[in-house]
């Protein structure tokens, strides 16, 4: 049902596909291109990043 209601507002935006789409769209193709490691290398980069960003604003402050 998700599908049908996803194609509806496809057309009603000039067949547009919304940024829901794109991303689950894009999601599963990273995901039949990579392993399991691939989100964990990447899922640890995210997190050092952020908690580098997160130190940095509270010294800032």
């Amino acid at each position: 049902m998700a599908d049908k209601n996803n194609n509806q507002n496809n057309n009603n935006n000039n067949n547009k596909m919304s940024y829901e789409e794109a991303g689950r769209k894009g999601g599963e193709k990273t995901a039949q291109n990579h392993d399991k490691e691939f989100f964990q290398e990447i899922g640890e980069k995210g997190g050092k990043a952020n908690r580098d960003n997160r130190d940095n604003n509270s010294q800032n402050s």
